[in-house]
């Protein structure tokens, strides 16, 4: 399906009235990856100030130091013609684009941290990634314990008692374990420098039948574990391998282009602030070359871990990361409307168009393709440093 980007689509519902930085391909010479900050109509080019994303999430008051060096540098084009000219099928390699707007920072996500997509994880669980069993599944455990978990406290009395009672019914699960456990599930979605931004393929491994996008909002956040802003992204899943076994997490997880992030990093500030976040409606549509749609929202207040507690369990005293994080949130979807064959609900087709968007945030737009079709991903961190230094931007 034909990607069309523009500024009208990608930006949040304000435009520019808040602080957007990203990434862009810049052509030339010494092409490369710059780091932008959106000022107006323009794409304005900040990286003799800051070479990576990670240099800029990492200074003492990114904020003030972005709009300190916007208002210094130049354009790299407007808006509009960088957002056009994204779209991997139409992409001029002669003309700057938009990638992902974060590099050296580590891709983390926190999962289950919804019932609804708790529930789905239980379900693959239970008929081992088979989705024409995943119907009857759904209804014996939605019947049995769909209602006692809405209002359940992670961590809490409450949820210690639940977990008993689930136990003596036969239904435990290491989902559950991690949903109203004491304990976030926090695992690596991906490796720094490998997730595409709007407009980029997303990938799904040739050998999966059963997959779902999965539209998160991602926490910004430095070496120091403060959570700077946020952003977009998809959480590419294969429903089939980790229903099999959830030591396939990893190949479910993380293949070439399953991770997508953006379109632009909003930093925090007079317009945008974690009490917007915590209350952020996400938006969900794909469209099939085969006519079909799936549309959906969801809003973060129904989360059952606060995006505080999330940032909190992965970085800290027990671990640290120096270029700072990328970190996933969760998602409450698990589509179920069936495509195709009566009961087995949602999979993707290759060539649907996804859309997560969220007015505050913007609209991350991808097509869908294989991992082993799509654009490989070549351009890693050492590529980055020598790129940089031929450049003359690190010193």
């Amino acid at each position: 399906m034909d990607t069309r980007l523009d500024a009208a689509t990608c930006l949040p519902a304000d435009g520019t009235a808040g602080l957007l930085v990203g990434r862009a391909w810049q052509t030339g010479d010494l092409s490369g990856p710059a780091i932008v900050v959106l000022r107006d109509e323009e794409a304005i080019d900040v990286t003799a100030d800051f070479p990576t994303i990670a240099h800029l999430l990492n200074a003492e008051d990114p904020a003030g130091r972005a709009r300190a060096a916007a208002g210094q540098g130049a354009s790299l084009g407007t808006i509009e013609a960088l957002l056009a000219n994204s779209a991997t099928a139409r992409r001029n390699p002669e003309r700057p684009c938009f990638l992902a707007p974060c590099d050296l920072q580590a891709l983390k996500a926190c999962g289950v941290t919804f019932v609804k997509s708790m529930l789905e994880r239980v379900i693959e669980e239970q008929v081992k990634g088979d989705p024409s069993a995943a119907a009857a599944a759904r209804e014996t455990i939605e019947g049995e314990i769909g209602g006692d978990l809405a209002a359940v406290v992670p961590g809490s009395e409450q949820a210690l008692r639940l977990k008993a009672l689930l136990i003596e019914r036969g239904l435990w699960s290491q989902y559950l374990e991690v949903g109203i456990g004491p304990d976030a599930e926090v695992f690596t979605k991906s490796q720094p420098m490998s997730a595409v931004g709007t407009g980029a393929e997303i990938g799904l491994h040739p050998a999966s039948t059963w997959n779902n996008p999965e539209p998160e909002a991602v926490l910004v956040v430095n070496a120091r574990g403060e959570i700077l802003g946020a952003t977009l992204g998809n959480d590419v899943n294969l429903r089939d391998f980790e229903g099999r076994s959830a030591l396939l997490l990893g190949k479910s997880k993380d293949n070439n282009g399953s991770c997508a992030i953006g379109p632009f990093i909003r930093l925090f500030d007079d317009s945008f602030g974690i009490d917007d976040l915590r209350v952020a409606a996400i938006r969900l549509t794909v469209e099939g070359d085969d006519g079909f749609t799936l549309e959906d929202t969801s809003n973060m207040a129904e989360i059952s871990r606060d995006p505080l507690d999330l940032a909190g369990q992965t970085i800290g005293a027990v671990h640290q990361y120096p270029d700072g994080l990328m970190l996933f949130t969760g998602t409450m979807f698990a589509p179920t409307k069936d495509r195709g064959v009566p009961g087995e609900g949602f999979t993707h087709k290759t060539g649907d168009l996804v859309t997560i968007a969220s007015p505050k945030l913007g609209a991350l737009i991808n097509t869908v393709g294989l991992s082993t079709e799509i654009p490989p991903w070549t351009f890693g961190a050492a590529a980055l440093m020598e790129n940089l230094a031929a450049r003359g931007l690190l010193t």
